[in-house]
C-alpha cells in the first residue's frame, strides 16, 4: 500500500475506532477536473460497508460548500451520500460509498434502457428546482456560491472567449460584432428570469445509479440559477450522445413532472444550453492547455457539435457560430 494510502487509513481508523484491525483496501478514485481527491475504503467482511474519503483544499471557494450543500439537499429529500464524519481542520469528509455505476457508463445502451435512468435523474433535479430563490433567506443565499446573474453569465462567456476562442482556436473576436451583441442579449435575457436552486454541474458523471435510483454528487456549486441550465448540462452533456428526439422525450417528461409549459421551457432550455456549452468548452480548453489535464481535449469536438446544434435551433443564437465554426 502506498505511504499516502497508509496514512489516510490510519487517520480513518482514528476517526472510526471500531475499524481498528479490520483489513482494508484503499483505492484512489481518479476522475474529474477538480482539485479534490477521493479514496475508496473497502473493509473486509460484510459488517462494515465501504466508504469514500474526500480530501479537499481551500484553493477553490466552492470546496468548503460541499458539506452544507449535502445537508441542504438531504433535507429536501434529494438522494445524496450520507456524511459519516467531517474533520474541518484536516479538510476531510468521510462519505457513504454510492458505488461505481454512474449515468455516463450507460451511454452506449439502447434508449429504452437509458430513458428510465434519465427520468430518475430528472426526478432528483425537480426536488432541487422546486426551491425558488424567493423562498431563500439572505443568509442562506450568502452561504452558497454566487447566484447566476448577468455578471456571472458574462464571466462564463468571457471564460469561453479567453480559453476556447482565443486560447484554443487562436481567433480574435470582434468586440463590436454581431456575435458579441448576441452574447450581451443572451446574458441579459437569462438574468431577467426567475431563479431557483440549481446543481450547477449536472452532467452524467455526477449522477450515480443504485437500484434504479439516481444519486447526485459534486453539487458544491449549489446556488440560485435557472432550472434550464441544469437541464442543458444533462441533455447536452458532451460526455454522452443524445438525439434530438431523446432530448424532446426528457424535456417533455420534466415539463409534465413540474407542470410547466413545454414550449416556454424549450425556448429557455436552448438559451441555457448555449451558455452552459460555452462554459464547458472554456473549461475543457483551460484544463488541457493550462492545467495539464490533456484528456479533456477529447471532449471538445462533442462540445462544439452540441453548441452548433443549439445555435441552429435558436435563431437569436446564430451569430455565435462565427466565433467557433
Amino acid at each position: 500500500m502506498p505511504p499516502e494510502h497508509e496514512a489516510l487509513l490510519i487517520l480513518t481508523r482514528q476517526q472510526f475506532p471500531e475499524l481498528e484491525g479490520v483489513d482494508c483496501v484503499v483505492e484512489a478514485i481518479l476522475k474529474g477536473g477538480s482539485d479534490r481527491h477521493y479514496y475508496r475504503f473497502e473493509w473486509a467482511g460484510e459488517k462494515h460497508p465501504p466508504m469514500v474519503l474526500m480530501v479537499y483544499t481551500m484553493a477553490r471557494r466552492d470546496n468548503p460548500k460541499f458539506v452544507p450543500a449535502t445537508r441542504r439537499l438531504a433535507a429536501l429529500g434529494v438522494n445524496v451520500p450520507a456524511i459519516y464524519a467531517f474533520d474541518e481542520q484536516r479538510l476531510f469528509v468521510w462519505l457513504q460509498d454510492l458505488g461505481r455505476d454512474d449515468l455516463h457508463a450507460h451511454g452506449d445502451e439502447p434508449w429504452e434502457q437509458r430513458r428510465p435512468l434519465y427520468e430518475a435523474t430528472l426526478r432528483e433535479a425537480a426536488k432541487i428546482h422546486g426551491v425558488t430563490a424567493e423562498s431563500l433567506t439572505a443568509e442562506e443565499i450568502a452561504a452558497m456560491e454566487p447566484e447566476f446573474n448577468e455578471g456571472m453569465y458574462e464571466w462564463e462567456q468571457n471564460y469561453f472567449l479567453e480559453h476556447f476562442v482565443h486560447g484554443h482556436l487562436g481567433r480574435e473576436a470582434d468586440a463590436q460584432g454581431e456575435a458579441h451583441a448576441a452574447l450581451t442579449q443572451l446574458r441579459q435575457r437569462l438574468a431577467q428570469l426567475p431563479r431557483c436552486l440549481v446543481h450547477r454541474d449536472f452532467q452524467s458523471q455526477n449522477v450515480l445509479m443504485r437500484d434504479g435510483s439516481a444519486w447526485l454528487v459534486d453539487y458544491q456549486g449549489l446556488r440560485p440559477g435557472l432550472a434550464e441550465y441544469d437541464l442543458a448540462s444533462l441533455l447536452f452533456d458532451p460526455y454522452v450522445t443524445m438525439s434530438r428526439s431523446e432530448r424532446h422525450d426528457l424535456l417533455s417528461y420534466y415539463a409534465e413532472l413540474r407542470g410547466l409549459n413545454l414550449p416556454e421551457l424549450r425556448e429557455v432550455f436552448y438559451l441555457c444550453a448555449a451558455q452552459r456549452l460555452m462554459q464547458a468548452l472554456g473549461a475543457y480548453a483551460n484544463l488541457y492547455r493550462n492545467q495539464g489535464k490533456t484528456h479533456f481535449e477529447q471532449h471538445i469536438p462533442a462540445g462544439v457539435r452540441n453548441l452548433s446544434i443549439v445555435c441552429e435551433e435558436a435563431p437569436e443564437l446564430a451569430p455565435l457560430l462565427t466565433l467557433f465554426t
